[in-house]
């Protein structure tokens, strides 16, 4: 048996044809679905890239508990346990992320791995000149990591350096030399469409009509913000993205024309993923995370095949959870048992007939609102104080996304040693209390709760009030809660401990 996984970063279920969309030009997502199985109900869990990651090794939300971080000593990973049951696992990757203090170790994990560089501001190429970077269409300050990725681009003058066409390149090569052999599973992962929307001119001239008439400044890489920008410019924003969905697209491609080359659709299963979505002006609004994960954010697109069913060209309406649920497929595909303390579910009996696998499912960003779905509704709980407290991290790896934890957060009464959770192994672990002073999550937990009917209301513009639905919800979601073994001062935090 072997297996691929494909996964894309921020790739948007609304902008995909098998969706309903029809202006972006994605002809191999189409075939996708007429190969796979389509996913009508896939939700986020835990946010945002290395949270979810850490999902997709564990089997687990891990939200409730700390935000960005390194896999702990006291996590399953499924890709080693995959290695240790000898299945070779293979990552090929231009997610930078992997390689930062927040990142450091989920890579190590697989058989082995290659990596890409160049991506939103990897501090790749070193050269002390300033680039040339074009005007900006806002005022947003221009600092390093804008510096780096303009530097980053002019390494990559041709659709063929592009860091996304590298790393499908090493994936298709791991195909092309172990084809002919068992027990693999590549995961190829690009940070691609995730923002800067960055693609050569061959991608944009797909929309040429759009890209002939724009006399607008340069604008691809927008704010974690409010939409203040004036309308020409959030619709070329939009094209922007289109264009790398458009190379993203081709990307797939390549990977089912080797599927068909090798005649791999008899056992090999395809996954194809991502972590998240992102706002492209919707609701007023740019990027994700500061503000609530609405339905652009939180509900993905997922598409699977499974050679030992063969179901093709056919949708499926369970409610699932990709990040968890794909890690203990993965491991009963390859005839290993998941351990006791992942919470994912195995969805081969859903894609062979549609089999439900929840009831609902809880998703969020720590610090942030603590989310539920069941599917038609979508319950986001916000903190009762302004100071959203009491929040404390808990970890043994305390680092931050991109550098390390200072010795002033560690300092004094800001951290103790606290018993263990239900699925760290007896291990003690680092109680830090959380200071979320102006970061996203801050800004997200400003927002009310709200309560939206996504039947009435696919696009949530207009929360609902219903006191049965909230206290149904509210049940669910204090239910999964104490599943993951959810610190106290969650329930407080949100005023759950009097409901």
């Amino acid at each position: 048996m072997k297996a691929i996984v494909v996964m894309f970063d921020t790739l948007n279920r609304h902008f995909l044809p098998p969706y309903g969309c029809s202006e972006s030009i994605a002809p191999n997502f189409a075939r996708l679905a007429r190969r796979t199985v389509t996913f009508d109900r896939s939700y986020v869990c835990s946010m945002p890239c290395m949270p979810a990651r850490r999902d997709m090794h564990t089997a687990r939300p891990n939200f409730l508990h700390r935000s960005w971080g390194a896999i702990e000593p006291f996590d399953d990973s499924v890709p080693e346990m995959l290695h240790e049951a000898g299945v070779h696992t293979h990552l090929t990757t231009d997610h930078y992320h992997y390689f930062e203090d927040g990142g450091m170790n989920y890579h190590c994990r697989y058989t082995t791995w290659d990596a890409s560089r160049g991506q939103e501001g990897d501090p790749w190429i070193g050269q002390v000149a300033d680039p040339d970077i074009p005007p900006v269409v806002h005022a947003r300050k221009i600092g390093r990591k804008w510096r780096q990725d303009f530097i980053n681009r002019a390494a990559t003058p041709t659709d063929a350096e592009h860091s996304q066409t590298r790393t499908f390149r090493n994936g298709l090569e791991y195909i092309d030399r172990n084809h002919d052999q068992d027990n693999w599973c590549l995961t190829i992962e690009t940070f691609d469409p995730h923002e800067p929307f960055f693609s050569h001119r061959m991608w944009k001239d797909r929309f040429a009509e759009h890209y002939d008439k724009y006399k607008g400044k340069h604008f691809d890489w927008p704010p974690y913000d409010r939409v203040t920008e004036m309308l020409e410019e959030s619709e070329h924003l939009r094209f922007e993205y289109l264009s790398l969905l458009a190379k993203c697209d081709a990307s797939l491609g390549m990977v089912m024309d080797k599927m068909d080359r090798y005649d791999l659709w008899k056992d090999t299963m395809l996954i194809v993923c991502t972590d998240h979505g992102f706002l492209l002006g919707e609701h007023e609004m740019y990027a994700k995370v500061w503000m609530p994960f609405y339905e652009e954010v939180s509900h993905t697109p997922f598409f699977i095949w499974d050679p030992r069913c063969g179901k093709a060209g056919e949708r499926r309406n369970a409610l699932i959870q990709p990040a968890i649920d794909i890690p203990v497929t993965l491991l009963n595909y390859f005839g290993i048992a998941p351990t006791s303390d992942m919470r994912g579910h195995d969805l081969a009996m859903c894609v062979r007939s549609d089999q439900a696998v929840r009831e609902a499912a809880i998703f969020g960003v720590f610090g942030g609102h603590i989310n539920v779905t069941d599917g038609r509704y979508v319950y986001m709980r916000a903190p009762v104080n302004n100071d959203n407290q009491p929040l404390y991290e808990y970890t043994l790896l305390p680092c931050a996304m991109a550098n390390r934890v200072t010795e002033k957060e560690l300092a004094g009464d800001r951290i103790e040693l606290c018993e263990p959770f239900n699925f760290t192994k007896n291990c003690h672990l680092l109680k830090v209390r959380a200071n979320f002073n102006g970061s996203m999550s801050s800004r997200q937990a400003k927002f009310a709760t709200q309560l939206f009917d996504l039947q009435n209301d696919p696009q949530q513009l207009k929360p609902i009030q219903d006191a049965a639905v909230e206290q149904r919800l509210i049940q669910q979601m204090v239910r999964l809660m104490r599943d993951c073994d959810a610190p106290a001062e969650q329930y407080q935090r949100l005023g759950l401990l009097t409901t």
